[in-house]
């Protein structure tokens, strides 16, 4: 069962994020994250596929469009290739960056 389970300035997705899970939440995605939140901790996310990472992209876009800055954290080993295929390195915080 996918959660996101936001406290503070941080949002932690957990489960799996597929891309039927993004079809049903693409019209809550406005609503997902509130306007404190800086971190999604994905540390949680068991398994994401293409869908479900374009999907966390769009709501870093969405805070952009807002004047937020929102970094992601913690990426499992699996979400940790996809991040890699794509290239999408420089949406983590630095203290990942240097732990991978």
């Amino acid at each position: 069962m996918l959660e996101f389970i936001c406290q503070d300035s941080v949002c932690c997705i957990s489960g799996r994020l597929s891309q039927g899970d993004v079809v049903k939440l693409w019209g809550k995605r406005k609503r997902l994250l509130s306007d404190n939140i800086k971190v999604i901790d994905l540390s949680a996310l068991t398994y994401s596929d293409s869908a479900g990472i374009a999907f966390i992209l769009e709501l870093i876009a969405l805070s952009k469009q807002q004047g937020r800055e929102i970094t992601l954290s913690s990426a499992s080993s699996q979400l940790s290739k996809l991040i890699g295929l794509y290239d999408l390195e420089h949406f983590f915080d630095e203290e990942v960056k240097k732990g991978k």
